[in-house]
């Protein structure tokens, strides 16, 4: 999830009853969508040694501070790992794995019967996931093909606070309301719901 820190395991395992060691050059990037890499944000090697038909494994951490600020609004990392069986001239093994980090932040409440040309009220509640404060924080609400923008107070690490929204629908049948939350750390944090408006 955003704004936590990220645990992989890397699973090593030799099939063969020779004993043999293994380097490994572990690496992460932030990417964009296209795979593109923006920063690399984690560099390291390690070795391990396999007995016969033995497996092991080998955890990498990456602290949200180390890829807060280089992340984009795709919040993807791209993890590889060389795997080099050594004495073995040419035998390697590239891992790789890509993670999209998921968004929690945006919840929508909405009444269990909207009814067209009455008004109703919605709860949108939005989070702060990172474990320091953001400022100039802004929801946008896209309703009826109408956008609100509402400055909101800063919030603390971890913080989730919540607004209402009141609305009339004029029209029966589906209506989409999406909800785009930024801040100065993130942007483009987005909800969506459809609201079914009942006729009166």
């Amino acid at each position: 999830v955003f704004g936590k820190d990220i645990t992989l395991i890397l699973i090593l395992n030799n099939l063969s009853f020779d004993h043999k060691t293994v380097k490994v050059d572990m690496s992460a990037s932030t990417i964009l969508y296209t795979r593109r890499p923006v920063a690399e944000i984690l560099k390291a090697t390690t070795s391990v040694d396999l007995g016969s038909k033995q497996g092991k494994h080998i955890q990498l951490k990456i602290p949200y501070s180390y890829y807060g600020k280089y992340l984009t609004t795709d919040k993807r990392i791209q993890v590889t790992a060389l795997c080099e069986v050594m004495h073995m001239h040419g035998v390697k093994l590239l891992v790789e794995k890509t993670i999209i980090l998921e968004d929690t932040n945006i919840i929508i409440k909405i009444p269990r019967r909207v009814v067209v040309n009455k008004a109703v009220t919605l709860e949108i509640s939005y989070a702060n996931p990172l474990p320091e404060p953001v400022n100039r924080c802004v929801l946008l609400v896209t309703l009826m093909n109408q956008q609100v923008k509402i400055h909101l107070a800063q919030l603390a690490p971890r913080e989730r606070s919540k607004i209402y929204f009141e609305f009339t629908p004029r029209r029966t049948g589906p209506l989409q309301l999406q909800v785009d939350f930024s801040c100065d750390k993130f942007s483009h944090v987005k909800g969506f719901v459809t609201i079914a408006v009942a006729p009166a």
